[in-house]
This record gives structure tokens, sequence and C-alpha cells, in this order.
């Protein structure tokens, strides 16, 4: 145009134009890849059965990709794609085009479940950032085993009522309950179990880095909710660790590393921390039980903490968890209570756990809200805390399930079962945390769960060593109250004030790197009573 002598104003003109068209052209593009991913979302089921993939392209076609079916998608657009309408768009070459179209290889994650219906109303490019800065492929991957050693002794019944009877005039404190009643994990092991789905914060930090801190705080929300998936048919209940025992975790292919010490005998507590990507979560606990006959109520205490590298901060406690037929009928735990997820910024969480009921056929529902410092309610949930968990503009309050509610996005779903199940019932990401291999053997303390004989002898099949094992050390942490009251304190947690949360801190990984134990407790060994 220069060449040709136009003016530089109407050069200038005619470049906006360009720019208008430009951005024009990418705004639809953000749509069809929403239109996209939603449609990925609603034929996930097709894609995890193997259907036939013309199901699929036939719902492609069919689709009607209009502007005008986006009108819900405007109200959580973040402030990064609005800015970008304002910036130089620059050349679309044939290169971006194809990286965008190839975008569909990223919708699969590793555990198979389809990212599309992790997607955020607020806008697909945000979503397709998370999906570009994921590195997953980037960390080391470590095979982990996918199934508990065969039993070396064939397991004997146990009858509920022949320990009771011989339990007749005794002290209950001193009742060694038979090792049929536990499962191969520890109480700290278990508090790992609840980071299974550790990915909704690493999702909820990048979302936050993006300024999209409503879908950081459902994505919170979710976490929250997804500890409790695998408490479904969980029989058997967790070894209480001794005083000093611990537990750590270091999962470089999940971006995780997990610490946990049981930091007091009376009251029981366990104290854990956990790092992750752009994040880290803390807490205490100790549990308060009721006794109903054919029931135990209890009621967790404690609270929980996660802190984003932004100085985002949500904090909450679990709700009650009620065990039910304990003498009679299939033995069935039910959560229900509210939970209030406490934000230190723009929002804040209240989640529902529904009461179940004789009558009840929408079990284990979870419904709740997501409320902003002015009391508005920008975004509501819906789920089951045993399945999914999924968000909605709609107001969630007055139906029983999802499937009443049109235009929800599911924030997460609970991973498959396990290929090769156990009398436990344990995930595939349980079977993977009492796994003791000879190269991480030498690198624990010898207060690491791990190394517990009679939890190691259960997991093996080894019944009868297991039982006389629990039995001594049963024994040994009667002893613990001594030591606790002789002025005992934890190895590798302190707490924040008087009546505060266990805090970290530190050293511990840096000791297990020079292999420097010489100060921890031989816990599992034998003892004198002198």
């Amino acid at each position: 145009m220069q060449q040709e002598g136009l003016n530089e104003s109407l050069i200038q003109e005619c470049e906006q134009i360009v720019l208008t068209e430009f951005s024009s052209f990418r705004k639809q593009l953000k749509l069809c890849y929403e239109d996209q991913l939603s449609l990925f979302g609603s034929c996930r089921h097709h894609f995890e059965e193997g259907k036939d993939a013309s199901i699929i392209q036939g719902a492609l076609t069919r689709n009607d990709f209009s502007s005008s079916r986006h009108g819900n998608f405007s109200e959580y657009s973040t402030t990064e794609s609005d800015e970008f309408e304002k910036q130089d768009g620059g050349d679309l070459t044939c290169e971006d085009e194809s990286t965008f179209f190839d975008a569909a290889d990223y919708f699969i994650e590793p555990n198979g479940r389809s990212s599309a219906m992790l997607s955020s109303t607020s806008c697909g490019e945000g979503l397709l950032d998370i999906q570009m800065e994921d590195s997953s492929h980037l960390l080391p991957q470590i095979k982990r085993r996918s199934k508990l050693p065969e039993p070396t002794e064939k397991e004997r019944g146990i009858s509920l009522w022949s320990i009771i009877k011989d339990s007749v005039g005794k002290d209950l404190t001193r009742v060694c309950l038979p090792v049929y009643f536990n499962e191969p994990l520890s109480s700290l092991q278990k508090g790992f179990e609840d980071l299974e789905y550790s990915h909704l914060l690493d999702q909820a930090y990048q979302y936050g880095k993006m300024g999209n801190s409503l879908m950081r705080i459902l994505k919170v929300a979710a976490f929250a909710v997804s500890g409790y998936a695998s408490s479904v048919a969980r029989p058997c209940k967790p070894f209480n660790p001794l005083l000093g025992e611990t537990y750590e975790a270091d999962f470089p292919e999940r971006g995780v590393r997990f610490f946990a010490e049981k930091v007091s005998h009376h009251p029981m507590l366990i104290a854990c921390h956990c790092e992750g990507k752009g994040w880290k979560f803390w807490g205490d606990s100790n549990l308060k039980s009721k006794f109903w006959g054919q029931s135990i109520q209890v009621d967790p205490i404690g609270v929980l903490t996660v802190e984003f590298d932004d100085g985002e901060i949500f904090q909450w406690s679990k709700v009650t968890t009620t065990i039910h037929n304990l003498i009679l009928g299939k033995l069935y735990c039910s959560h229900h209570g509210t939970m209030h997820i406490k934000g230190n910024r723009q929002y804040s969480c209240k989640l529902k756990f529904k009461e179940p009921s004789l009558l009840d056929r929408n079990p284990h529902l979870v419904q709740g809200f997501v409320e902003d410092d002015d009391g508005n309610k920008p975004s509501f949930l819906i789920g089951k805390w045993d399945e999914n968990m999924y968000y909605s503009n709609l107001d969630t309050s007055k139906v029983k399930s999802v499937d009443q509610l049109k235009g929800a996005l599911l924030l997460w779903e609970k991973n498959k079962p396990s290929p090769n199940p156990t009398r436990y019932n344990l995930s595939s990401f349980a079977i993977t945390l009492n796994e003791l291999s000879p190269d991480l053997q030498d690198k624990l303390p010898p207060t690491d769960s791990r190394l517990r004989p009679d939890q190691r002898h259960l997991e093996n099949g080894e019944y009868e060593k297991a039982n006389a094992e629990k039995l001594r050390l049963e024994r040994r942490q009667r002893m613990s109250s001594k030591l606790q009251d002789n002025g005992w304190k934890p190895r590798w947690f302190q707490k924040d004030g008087e009546d505060g949360t266990y805090r970290f801190k530190g050293g511990y990984w840096e000791a297990r790197e020079h292999g420097q134990w010489d100060d921890c407790l031989d816990i599992f060994g034998e003892f004198s009573e002198t």
C-alpha cells in the first residue's frame, strides 16, 4: 500500500480492519473449541466403552456450532480472554492452526479420563493453556505395583460374637482385636490416600495463575470431596500408628511429596504435609467417636489447609463419618454434614453432604455453592462423594441429581476400580502405598509404616505372624503414654502456639538424602518395661 502511494491514515485504518477480523476469527475458533470440548465430554462414555467411532463422528457432523448457544459462557469469562482481543493478534500460520486442532491429542489424561469434562465455562483458551503447560510428560515415569502379594496362608473366618464373648469382664483397652479386622495400611498412609486426585490442585493453581479465581475454588472444592471416594466398601480399619511412626510418599510422576507423623498418643493426633506443583497442603487430625450399638459415629477434629504459591489460602474441616451395621447386616459407611471451605480472598464455598435415610433413592449426594465477599453465588455444585462432582451457574439446591440439571460440567470423576481386586477393596492407588522395594528400604527411617512388621505380615497373608506382632506392638503402644508424659516431642512437626495446628519443621528430606536417622527411635523393635 505504501508502494502504491496511499496515505498513512488509510494504511492504519486497513490494518485495524485486518486486526479486527483476525480477532473475530479467533473468537469463533474459541467458541468452536468449547463446543468440541462439551461434545467430547457428553460422548466420553462411548470412548471408555470402546464403541464405534462412527457414533462420535456422526455426532460431530450433526452438531451445530452456532455462537448463539454460548450465552452461558459469558458469566465466567476471564480478564485474560478479554485482554486478548485488545492485543495485536499477529499472523496465524499453518503451524499455529495444526497446533490447535492437534490439541485433541491432549484430551485424554494418563488415567484414561477425558479432560474435556474438566473444562471451564470461563474460556476454552484457558483450558488450552493448561493443557499446553502440562509438563507431566517431562516427569519421571515410575512403575508401581498393581496388585498385592499372594497370601501365603489360607485366611480363617473370625466371629465377632466369639471376640465379644471372650472379652467379657476384661479391660477393653487391653483387648487386642485380631488382625483380620485391619487392612494393610496405616492411618498415616490413609492420609496420603486423600491426595489421590492431587491433579485437581494442580489445575486449581493453573486457573488462579490465569486470573480465574472462580475455577480455582471449584477445583479445590472438588478435591475436598474426592478424598471420600476411596471409603466405599472398605470393610477393614487401618492400623493405628505408634507414637513417632512416620510415612513418606515421594511420587515424582505426580509432582507431589508427602510426609506424615503421629505427633500425639493422647489425644491421638496425626500431622501431615504435602508439596505439589505450585501448592502446599497440610493439617492435623483427631477423631472423636460415639458408639451407638449398631453403628459408630466419628467426628474429625482439625483443619486442612491448601496454600498456593501466589498466597491464596483455603481451609476446611472434614464432615462426620458413620459406620453402620457393626453387628448385623452389610457393613458400610456414610459421610454427612456441612463443609465450609474458607478462602482468604474473593471466594468461599459451602458443601452439604446429605445424611442417608431408609427411603433415600439418591445416596451420597453432595450439593453446594460458591459465594463471594458480597454474598453473590456465581456457581453451584452437585454430585456424589463416591462418583463425581459437577458445577453450573444454575441453582442445584432444587434438584436431586445432576441428570436433572442442564449444562452442568464435570469437575472431578472417580477413577475406575482396580483390575486386581482384594478383599480390602483397595483402589489401584491405595495398592501402591505400602510397596517396599529394596532400594526404597535402604532410604527409609526406622519409623516408616512400611517397616511395621504386623502390617507387612498381613499384606503378605502371614496371618499368624501378623497377629503375634500386632499383640506385641500394642503392648508397646501402651508405653507411649509414659513416653509422652516424660516430655517426648514430635521429631518433624511443631505446634503453632498452644492451640494451633502442627506444622512441618522441615529437614526430613535432607536427612533422607544423607541417611541420617541416628536420632530416630526404633519404635518397631523389642522393648523392656523396666
